[in-house]
């Protein structure tokens, strides 16, 4: 028995029996629940409360409902023959179990589908019940509104409006205003981005009917006039369909890391990746997360496929990889400032939130204690801490107990149940079992990527022991049996053996059937891929907050910035005590046959310092924050204003290091006559552009190096060259003077020269010494020319190094990007 009903009709509908509505993007039918066991489909030899024609997004057998005392349970699709439907049923983004049910409470609504743009809308009365809960869906009915432009926003003015509150929305995010022509324009206002249709906002949008807005958490959907909250939750759940990743290895033979993994996270679940060495559990979590490469197979966030649409999720998932994703350097409360400025919109309330993660991690007695002085367990629970300031929906952490005591690891996962009881979709990689009884899902896994178990822990033990007679295993008496026994053999292969009866025997076992197949749900096919565009604060507000972040970390290392300011100084200071009282740059009207040959020596040694002190400047800056640099990049973190902020820094120590050294020169050495600029003001600008340049080849090294200490290892070998092809040492020719045009000190050394006018201390040949002879000993060259096209030219080259230096940077980290 289906009847229709137009909205207005609904509220006079006189019954006292309760009943469901279906909502088909405003389309709406009531079915009342007459029977004890209702099928709802569109089969209509199964269905007793058959769908409208063409409702395609219900099923054929779609759900039964079934009357339990006074209420109703709904059961996703055929229960009796164990058949899920097609596109199920969802509650909070959590699909209703095909074997246990879910019982409707009054008012509640759920979900046919994830695409708002086909999902339908089934809400339950029963009047016998009392008063109706108004669910959480808000509305704007465009064409009654009067005052105009509709504010959607965390704190909106206007009174056409819709809050949307969370952290990473606005205080107004975007405006909705009439085009004159019976159409909407929506337009952007965020820092965080409005995306329609998976695709962020640049520029005014004509909305068109079947739109997907998304806002933040929230996805709203236009029906041509009206434009209602779809989802108002804020909860995630995630599908995993057939993940695989095959890899060669240096012989060219292909291994899998992961085989073929089907997984399920329902909103507010915490669930444990465990499993020994090789068994894929990193891989598996970074899988899920989208940052590391699979051969082939999908993840699907709320339906979405997440590599095709990271942008529109990036700030609701929060990651904690292993390493620290926090600067040692800064106190708690900066941390969190910081990455509050960098992640949410300007006018959020920064103290407020950072109060009140403080309080959820427990560390507000720590508020400004240094991080370098936390314990283990407290550095962990700033990381997350971190992740937390955006509230985000999906968390990831890899290996968080990891290096803490027993007490510890309880505490941190008790932290986590409470995150997840707050309707976070949690998952972890853990090698310790001690506590993991709290979770909600296990995901054993063995070597090869193989999935030997997942579900709840307490059916584990039961499981492995139903089959465990196979291997002839002792009794499984706590999770670290299950440990055990998926890593026992006495090789690779033996272990491979074992490994896959288990997951074959998974594969059969009801286990599978309740929490994967019955629960695993389609995710929308053919969809475009979303433009990975940053999101947050300007680039000028960015380059403004990484300068002043990176300052402080630089000033508070307060020994290494005062060796680092007074290294060059010292060294050359140290240069004039074997001169004694010789003064090889001082022009004099004979000069000696040995002058001109010193004095190069002398700028030579000037010119090494700098590009020494520029080289050790900067070699550990990339390579040092590659966690921390990873997660803001996955965020929103901008690379041009990232290492601008690191030249900008560096290079205003390098104006002081020069400075200094300047200072020291005009102390201990007399200034050559020069013609073309003053010989103070002419080194100072010689020696800044010198280490400026070593400084930006220093950064584009550290980008490429994996560790410090492999950056430090690579300096010698960029020094060497420096010295051999710098033009002093020898006479270079053919393709070694080609070769020298690519090292910082030809060019330094020839703007030093150029000032000191080299060329003028020539000795000139007499009846002693023949030119030949006298050529053994210094040969004047147009490296040395002493005119304003040579100076020139040597200057802008140092400056080009630095430029192409930067890019190299900026290059090599840019492939290294996911999205």
């Amino acid at each position: 028995m289906t009847s229709n009903y137009s909205q207005a009709a609904i509220s006079t509908i006189v019954n006292t029996e309760p009943y469901i509505e279906l909502n088909n993007q405003g389309q709406k039918t009531i079915l009342i629940l007459t029977k004890d066991i209702n099928y709802l489909g569109r089969d209509p030899a199964w269905a007793t409360m058959q769908a409208p024609s063409g409702w395609n997004v219900i099923s054929r057998k779609q759900a039964i409902i079934e009357k339990e005392g006074n209420n109703f349970r709904i059961y996703d699709g055929d229960r009796y023959n164990q058949k899920p439907s097609g596109n199920g049923i969802f509650l909070n983004q959590s699909r209703i179990n095909l074997t246990e049910g879910h019982i409707l409470k009054n008012g509640e609504q759920l979900h046919i589908g994830q695409d708002p743009r086909q999902q339908i809308v089934i809400t339950y009365y029963n009047p016998k019940r009392g008063e109706v809960t108004i669910p959480r869906v808000r509305r704007l009915d465009l064409q009654r509104l009067q005052q105009w432009p509709v504010e959607l926003g965390r704190s909106p003015n206007s009174t056409s409006s819709m809050e949307l509150v969370a952290p990473t929305v606005s205080r107004v995010h975007a405006t909705i205003n009439p085009d004159g022509s019976g159409r909407y324009v929506l337009q952007d206002c965020s820092s965080n981005g409005t995306f329609v249709n998976g695709d962020r906002l640049k520029k005014p949008y004509l909305l068109n009917r079947g739109d997907t807005v998304q806002i933040g958490p929230y996805v709203l959907l236009f029906t041509g006039a009206v434009l209602e909250l779809t989802n108002a939750n804020n909860q995630i759940r995630l599908d995993a369909h057939k993940l695989t990743f095959r890899v060669k290895d240096k012989k060219g033979e292909s291994f899998t890391i992961l085989n073929n993994i089907d997984l399920v996270l329902e909103p507010g679940q915490l669930v444990a990746f465990v499993g020994g060495s090789g068994a894929g559990k990193s891989t598996l979590m970074k899988a899920l997360l989208g940052i590391a490469p699979i051969s082939s197979g999908n993840v699907y966030l709320n339906g979405d496929n997440l590599r095709k649409n990271w942008p529109v999720y990036r700030s609701q998932v929060g990651y904690v990889p292993q390493d620290d994703i926090i600067h040692r350097s800064l106190t708690v409360e900066e941390v969190l400032r910081s990455a509050c400025q960098l992640r949410l919109p300007p006018d959020t309330d920064i103290g407020q939130i950072i109060a009140n993660t403080l309080a959820q991690v427990k560390l507000t007695h720590v508020r400004n204690t240094l991080v370098s002085r936390l314990s283990g367990g407290q550095r962990k629970r700033v990381s997350i801490g971190v992740e937390l300031l955006a509230d985000p929906k999906l968390f990831f952490l890899d290996e968080p107990t990891s290096g803490l005591d027993p007490g510890l690891d309880k505490e941190m996962m008790l932290l986590l149940r409470e995150q997840a009881d707050r309707g976070r979709t949690i998952a972890l990689v853990t090698h310790a079992t001690d506590n993991i009884d709290i979770c909600d899902r296990l995901a054993f896994l063995g070597l090869g990527g193989n999935l030997c178990y997942y579900g709840p822990p307490q059916s584990a033990l039961a499981f492995f022991q139903r089959h465990a007679g196979h291997f002839e295993a002792e009794k499984f008496d706590d999770f670290a049996d299950i440990y055990i026994e998926l890593n026992k053999g006495k090789n690779k292969a033996a272990i491979a053996e074992r490994v896959n009866y288990w997951s074959q025997k998974y594969a059969q076992s009801p286990e599978y059937k309740s929490y994967i197949q019955n629960s695993l749900s389609p995710g929308k096919e053919n969809q475009q891929i979303t433009k990975s565009t940053s999101e947050g604060i300007s680039a000028t507000a960015q380059l403004s907050l990484l300068c002043r972040r990176y300052w402080k970390l630089v000033r508070r290392d307060y020994l290494s910035l005062i060796l680092t300011l007074l290294a060059g100084p010292i060294t050359i200071a140290l240069t004039g005590l074997p001169l004694g009282n010789d003064q090889p740059l001082r022009i004099v009207d004979a000069p000696s046959i040995t002058q001109a040959s010193l004095a190069l020596r002398l700028l030579f040694i000037f010119s090494c310092v700098a590009i020494w002190i520029g080289l050790s400047n900067a070699i550990g800056e990339i390579v040092k924050e590659t966690a921390i640099y990873f997660r803001e990049r996955l965020l929103n973190l901008r690379l041009l204003p990232y290492l601008t902020s690191k030249l900008f820094i560096r290079g205003g120590l390098a104006l002081v290091q020069t400075l200094l050294i300047t200072l020291v020169v005009v102390l201990v050495f007399d200034a050559p006559k020069s013609e073309l600029i003053s010989w103070h003001l002419g080194f100072a600008f010689t020696t800044f552009l010198t280490l400026l340049a070593s400084t930006s080849l220093s950064l584009m090294l550290s980008a490429f190096a994996k560790t410090e200490n492999e950056g430090n290892g690579i300096l010698p070998l960029v020094m060497i060259p420096q010295i051999i092809f710098s033009g002093v040492l020898f006479t270079l020719s053919g393709w070694s003077k080609k070769l020298s045009w690519l090292m910082l000190s030809r060019w330094s050394i020839g703007a030093y020269g150029s000032l000191a006018d080299i060329n003028a201390m020539a000795p000139q040949p007499n009846p002693l010494l023949s030119a030949e002879m006298l050529n053994e000993i210094f040969k004047a060259s147009p490296v040395y020319d002493a005119t304003w096209q040579n100076l020139a030219l040597n200057w802008a080259i140092l400056l080009v190094h630095t430029i192409i230096y930067a890019l190299i940077a900026s290059i090599a980290l840019r492939q290294k990007d996911i999205f």
